[in-house]
């Protein structure tokens, strides 16, 4: 009887739980896996967006960063209230939008701020401007992405993407996100003679590094004895195991002379916070934005450069953040097998708007453009089906607005062996590429290959996209490319030239 009138319930029909083959258990578990997954990004984005300074010398927060003229000396508390100021707008922005994506979308996506895209923000463009009309870029990149949506182009676009390349868009991801969760851990790390190189100086013998091969272990040993909650049960285990490691041995942040241990911890020390892990946010970020005058120069001036400069900037952010999320809502649609005949998950356009709104919130809260996480194919790994999950996520992202010191408990080594995992299982689609079709099979190999190389998932969409059209030209096919198909190719062909493009109209 109670099975029945859960079965009937608003929450059971709005969700479609049982439809999509899914359980509250589960999207429970589904979205604590997600939200650990994500959770990094409340302890990365205040050290980007906290700590630099735009052309005036100043933080985010609007205090200057440096005690003297000469700037060599860092006002310590300013910085400490910046970064605290960041990671509070940080989890509030990424939890109203996972939220609302859970309600609205229906989707099993968590949304934050955008590696790449807050980098881009902290030492590209504001150091030309102030941090308001930094900011102001970013609104403006989520307005128009807002009205591409409402109009019907982004849907139109996604649904013009061939099946070829969406697959290999989700084999590309899970090779893209099995390499982050490698250099999270420090397995892969940068090396002189070579791009990369195994651990450090070729070895692995560093405690934290340890951590994560036991916390694969047990996630290897409980996935494949198919145990219910595996990949939330070894980040568990492995953070227990990091704390007891760390107050037994104190791996140090820092070496005596001040700079990173290259044998400590990737980003977050697992020890206890104590009281600090309950503290009173600042949220005096949020409204800070200069929307008209992002397109002045950094002397406050409008100008034909100023605003051919800001067109430009907003255009990277535009298309970086469009294919993004093209990437991630297939790879998890794929991975959940939510996806129809036609390639497409179910309420594309409200999950797409979703992903718009967050862009607009990430820059009016003043954290960064927001987007859509594909670290979320761990919840949907997990079990995660619907937009329960992402109401779950999103709601421990509130809570880490007061508790921001508690969830930087979890160190990155003891997620990485989810992210290695859900590598293996985004992986497997790769057998539905026909490679005897070349004409498909090569922009599919480009597309892959380039994401974990290039560790950007728009560049090995772009370059995906442009070789299919060069192809079908080449093959006087090009009768077969959809309009929509030649009109984004375009675009990445601007997108990967516009340093020239710069340069030449600032040489004009």
């Amino acid at each position: 009887m109670t099975q029945n009138a859960a079965s009937g319930s608003f929450v059971e029909r709005w969700f479609e739980i049982t439809r999509r083959g899914s359980s509250m258990s589960r999207e429970v578990r589904g979205g604590l896996v997600t939200f650990f997954a994500m959770a990094y990004i409340l302890a990365l984005n205040p050290l980007v967006i906290g700590t630099a300074v735009d052309s005036r010398g100043n933080l985010v927060s609007g205090a200057p960063k440096y005690t003297d003229a000469a700037k060599k000396v860092v006002d310590g508390a300013a910085v400490s209230h910046s970064i605290a100021m960041v990671a509070a707008a940080t989890a509030l922005i990424a939890g109203l939008m996972t939220i609302l994506m859970g309600v609205l979308g229906r989707y099993p996506i968590g949304l934050a701020t955008g590696l790449g895209l807050n980098a881009m923000i902290a030492y590209v463009i504001a150091p030309t401007t102030t941090w308001p009309r930094a900011m102001g870029m970013i609104a403006i990149e989520g307005i128009i992405i807002t009205a591409l949506v409402l109009t019907g182009f982004r849907e139109a676009v996604f649904r013009a993407v061939p099946r070829e390349l969406r697959v290999a868009i989700s084999v590309g991801i899970g090779l893209f996100i099995t390499f982050v969760g490698l250099v999270d851990a420090h397995v892969v790390t940068p090396a002189s003679g070579t791009p990369v190189q195994l651990g450090l100086n070729g070895s692995l013998g560093t405690w934290p590094v340890l951590i994560f091969v036991i916390g694969l272990f047990v996630l290897l040993l409980l996935f494949i004895r198919k145990v219910r909650g595996s990949m939330l049960i070894a980040i568990i285990v492995a953070t227990v195991l990091a704390m007891i490691l760390q107050a037994i041995v104190h791996v140090p942040s820092l070496l005596p002379d001040g700079t990173t241990n290259p044998r400590g911890w990737a980003l977050n020390v697992p020890s206890w916070p104590g009281l600090s892990a309950f503290t009173a946010p600042d949220l005096g970020l949020l409204g800070r934005v200069d929307i008209i005058g992002a397109f002045a120069g950094s002397d406050g001036r409008f100008s034909a450069a100023s605003i051919l400069t800001t067109v430009m900037l907003v255009f990277s952010l535009l298309l970086a953040d469009f294919f993004d999320t093209v990437g991630t809502v297939v790879a998890v649609g794929a991975e959940g097998k939510l996806l129809n005949k036609e390639g497409e998950p179910p309420r594309l356009r409200e999950i797409l708007l979703v992903d718009s709104l967050a862009a607009l919130a990430g820059g009016l809260g003043s954290t960064s453009s927001n987007t859509s996480y594909i670290e979320s194919t761990a919840g949907v790994a997990e079990g995660a089906r619907t937009g329960i999950a992402s109401i779950v996520t999103g709601v421990l992202f509130l809570a880490a607005v007061f508790l921001s010191p508690l969830t930087n408990m979890v160190p990155s080594e003891a997620v990485a062996p989810v992210l290695i995992i859900v590598g293996f299982l985004m992986m497997q689609q790769v057998a539905q590429i026909n490679w005897d079709a070349l004409t498909e099979a090569l922009p599919a190999f480009m597309t892959i290959v380039l994401m974990p190389f290039t560790y950007s998932i728009t560049v090995g969409i772009g370059a995906g996209f442009i070789t299919f059209v060069a192809l079908k030209i080449f093959q006087n096919k090009a009768k077969d490319v959809r309009p929509l198909m030649w009109v984004v190719s375009i675009l990445f062909v601007i997108y990967f030239a516009q340093g020239v493009i710069t340069k030449l109209v600032a040489g004009a």
